[in-house]
């Protein structure tokens, strides 16, 4: 290791930047986010610097030489499109012991600028040894993706508590595990979720912070994750650290193999949802067993297709977990309607000829029955229908007594954003046809004028296994 990494306390002193255009700028923006003072030279006399006014109150631009410019106070030089100047400023800065980074000049740096995360309270600096800035700022992209977007104001959270907590507990390994069982539990996972109040709340209720620092058993939680259509590249990042963290996993039948491949290895995984003509255990034996495993201290995710307040039962499920005292948070995933509406390129509105949105779910016949169309036939209404392949014909019925037009445009998306996912589209008039075509599901319904500006079916093709694209080209050649 040649450069070690350390942090500049910027509030010492200011900060000399030296150089010219836009890689003087983007350094400038740099030290100006880090709440920097800097003492600016540019060089090639631009002084349009490109600063809010907040920033702009903190920075000074210098006239004159730099080379022979007071450094009386400065903490550290940093040139960036300096040239010539830049070279003779570090033998400068290194003759009067001042830390100095030339900008793609490891030989003239003492030194270097690492890729940086940034959550407020929590820095991570990423370094190559200036070898590869490029790896670092990819090593850095993996690591915004993992950390929590309010890390930051976690440590800012447990920051405020800290003093009083430690007053009170003066065995340093047991203060630790304290912290461990905070941040590892309900009340940390509140922060993260935005409800600090909460959090704050549940951790001034502590009576004996030593007590709840030797207890043995842990506190559990659950996550309603929502799950997405079925592309796991679809997965939020929120998503995929409630997979990680997971100590048992309850699924729903339609989850994807492929999404459940993100779970990590040794989590239970449990499946508990059902298909359409199969049964299930039942939402009250789902909520039973969520609530044990939480009670019994496990970190519970309840995963399920798409979003799990759109037709996914999460509103009762929350309702138990609140009358059972547990812990939650609500991960939210994209819905099959609008995966679908993306993956086929069907806009649900679009400017002068939709401006409302109808999700509604039809699962049999009689679901449909039930509807009340007449308030679904304006043709500035898109329609989207989960889990409406069986009811189809009823659908159509219902529609057609209402008024709406035979002519109406309808997309039937089945497995949307899978690599078979397969579309139809026609007319209301050939609904059950075209939900045979699609061969199976699950699917979404899409009824409105908006279909018509659908991807083109070539798209179908292109849905098809390698295998049957080969199989129509003989065909076509014989």
């Amino acid at each position: 290791m040649r450069f070690l990494p350390v942090f500049f306390d910027l509030k010492a002193g200011p900060v000399v930047l030296i150089g010219a255009g836009e890689l003087l700028r983007a350094k400038l923006r740099v030290l100006a986010a880090a709440g920097a003072r800097v003492r600016v030279h540019a060089i090639d006399g631009d002084q349009d610097l490109g600063l809010s006014t907040e920033d702009a109150a903190r920075i000074e631009t210098a006239a004159g030489d730099p080379l022979t410019a007071d450094l009386s106070g400065v903490i550290a030089i940093v040139c960036a499109g300096a040239g010539d100047v830049g070279v003779a400023m570090s033998v400068r800065a290194k003759t009067l012991g001042l830390p100095v980074n030339v900008m793609d000049d490891l030989e003239h740096s003492s030194f270097i600028f690492p890729a940086i995360v940034d959550r407020g309270d929590v820095m991570v600096a990423v370094g190559t040894g200036g070898t590869s800035p490029v790896v670092a700022r990819r090593v850095r992209e993996k690591i915004e993706a993992l950390l929590p977007a309010r890390i930051g104001e976690l440590a800012e959270f447990i920051g405020g508590f800290r003093k009083s907590i430690n007053e009170r507990i003066a065995e340093f390994p047991l203060r630790r595990r304290f912290w461990e069982r905070v941040i590892d539990g309900p009340i940390g996972a509140s922060v993260l979720a935005g409800r600090k109040s909460e959090a704050g709340v549940a951790l001034a209720a502590i009576a004996d912070p030593s007590e709840f620092a030797r207890a043995d058993k842990p506190e559990g939680s659950v996550a309603l994750v929502g799950a997405g259509p079925g592309d796991p590249d679809l997965l939020t990042i929120k998503a995929l650290r409630a997979l990680q963290d997971a100590d048992i996993v309850f699924h729903d039948e339609l989850v994807s193999p492929d999404i459940l491949d993100r779970i990590r290895r040794d989590t239970t995984r449990v499946a508990v949802g059902r298909r359409v003509g199969k049964p299930g255990i039942g939402q009250d034996a789902i909520n039973k067993r969520m609530i044990e495993a939480a009670q019994a201290g496990q970190r519970v995710v309840r995963l399920k297709g798409g979003d799990p307040f759109v037709f996914g039962r999460g509103g009762e499920e929350v309702e138990a977990l609140r009358a059972a005292g547990v812990a939650y948070s609500i991960i939210p995933g994209i819905t099959a309607g609008l995966g679908g509406a993306a993956d086929f390129e069907v806009p649900l509105t679009y400017r002068h000829e939709a401006t409302r949105i109808t999700f509604l779910t039809a699962h049999k016949a009689r679901d449909a029955e039930v509807v009340d169309w007449s308030t679904l036939t304006d043709t500035r209404m898109t329609v989207v229908v989960y889990m409406g392949m069986t009811a189809a014909p009823a659908i159509r019925a219902g529609l057609f007594a209402a008024g709406r037009s035979p002519e109406t445009p309808v997309g039937v998306f089945a497995r949307v954003t899978r690599p078979d996912a397969q579309g139809a589209i026609g007319t209301l008039r050939d609904l059950p046809e075209l939900v045979r075509r699609v061969q199976g599901g699950p699917a979404i319904l899409i009824i409105g004028e908006v279909v018509r500006h659908a991807g083109s079916l070539s798209r179908e093709s292109l849905k098809k296994s390698s295998a049957q694209i080969i199989s129509d080209l003989l065909d076509a050649a014989e």
